[in-house]
């Protein structure tokens, strides 16, 4: 009789339970462990781009995603003053939907099942051998099983136990300031999000629910530690001359649904995984929130291992190592282009400053909505093709791109 192998995943947010889905319909068995209590997704909201809609139609939750989050289809960018800068106006699905983070994360955990979460489970060592895998958790449990996975984030225990010598993520030299406010759609009109570009800031604001409105701001380090980091008291000392808008949504927003976190960085891995062992998501790949592909990227990476891993009498090493390597050439990119972006939207520098605007007033509408559909091109068609047999010459490189 034929058993399911077993995939141990370390880690529950967006990543792991995607992983978990898409590895359990692969016919694969999934434990996935998480050192909090209780599986929790931090954060408010997030901009599903479409390549993440695509990834979430392949494990059947992208109609549920669809129904609670919100597809905008109005956008204005704006001075932080409010004056605008540029209107656009795109069809339904081409920018994504908004979405709250714990509709994203339910639907995940309610798809995976709560049977196979082990909450208050840390895990401190893995070893991996020719017969599998051993994980070992703080409470002294050791867990077998063929493949671990890390979906542990940008400070991944895994990924440190890959690359001993690796340096810590380091600062990137920003932050980032979220909440959520409710009963304050109005403000929007008929928009579904605004975006603002300032001096030393960029920020948003953005329906995410039938009654929920999403904002972020994104700060230099250097604002930020010149005075409290209350994340009140900061928007009391930052946007006092914002779009009155803008401004009346901040107020309206209650002190627990704000948060402010520091974002950190870390280079490419010239390889992600050993043996048996591999990552997924931030752990891989953290790419900063200024591309709007974290959560896209996670959820495209756990698609692509269940796609690997989908045949019963593959050799896993040499399946993992295909994921690794499909998967970084797509991530390498948005991980240097982070940066980029960052340097043009939060920035003092005038010219920097003069050029943004200037491109978001005269690029056609054409271009920067095709940005967003260029990311669709299906990044797994390599994957699927290898997976049609042992000839690996036939790959369609460009499918990568």
């Amino acid at each position: 009789m034929n058993h399911p192998r077993t995939a141990l995943i370390v880690g529950a947010g967006i990543g792991g339970l995607a992983a978990g889905l898409a590895l359990r319909r692969a016919g694969w068995d999934v434990r996935i462990y998480e050192r909090a209590a209780a599986p929790r997704e931090l954060g408010f909201a997030l901009a599903l781009a479409p390549n993440a809609m695509d990834a979430l139609r392949e494990l059947d939750l992208a109609d549920t995603l669809t129904a609670s989050g919100v597809t905008p289809t109005k956008f204005e960018v704006r001075h932080t003053d409010g004056r605008v800068i540029r209107r656009l106006d795109v069809q339904p699905g081409g920018a994504g939907v908004i979405a709250l983070r714990h509709a994203l994360h339910g639907a995940l955990l309610n798809a995976v099942g709560s049977e196979v979460i082990l909450p208050g489970s840390e895990a401190i060592d893995v070893a991996s051998g020719q017969e599998g895998v051993v994980l070992r958790l703080r409470d002294g449990r050791t867990e077998t099983g063929e493949i671990v996975v890390g979906a542990d984030g940008v400070g991944s225990v895994v990924r440190s136990w890959l690359h001993p010598g690796e340096p810590p993520p380091r600062e990137s030299g920003f932050y980032g300031l979220r909440g959520v406010a409710r009963g304050v759609a109005s403000q929007l009109g008929e928009l579904a999000a605004v975006g603002y570009l300032g001096d030393g800031v960029e920020a948003a604001t953005a329906r995410a629910s039938a009654d929920a409105v999403y904002w972020y701001l994104s700060l230099l380090a250097r604002d930020v530690a010149a005075g409290p980091r209350h994340p009140r008291l900061l928007l009391d000392r930052l946007t006092p001359d914002f779009d009155p808008a803008f401004r009346a949504i901040l107020a309206a927003t209650e002190d627990d649904d704000m948060r402010l976190d520091e974002v950190f960085q870390r280079p490419p891995l010239l390889q992600w995984g050993a043996g048996r062992i591999t990552l997924l998501g931030d752990a891989a790949h953290p790419v900063l929130p200024h591309t709007g592909q974290g959560a896209a990227q996670a959820l495209e990476d756990a698609v692509a291992l269940g796609i690997v891993l989908s045949k019963r009498d593959e050799d896993v090493e040499p399946a993992l190592r295909e994921y690794e390597r499909v998967r970084s050439w797509r991530t390498r990119r948005l991980i240097a282009m982070g940066p980029r972006i960052a340097r043009m939207t939060t920035t003092r520098n005038p010219m920097r400053k003069l050029i943004r605007t200037m491109l978001l007033r005269f690029t056609p509408e054409s271009i920067l909505v095709g940005a967003l559909r260029r990311r669709r091109r299906d990044p797994h068609r390599a994957l699927r093709t290898w997976q049609l047999g042992p000839d690996r010459a036939g790959i369609d490189r460009e499918a990568h791109r």
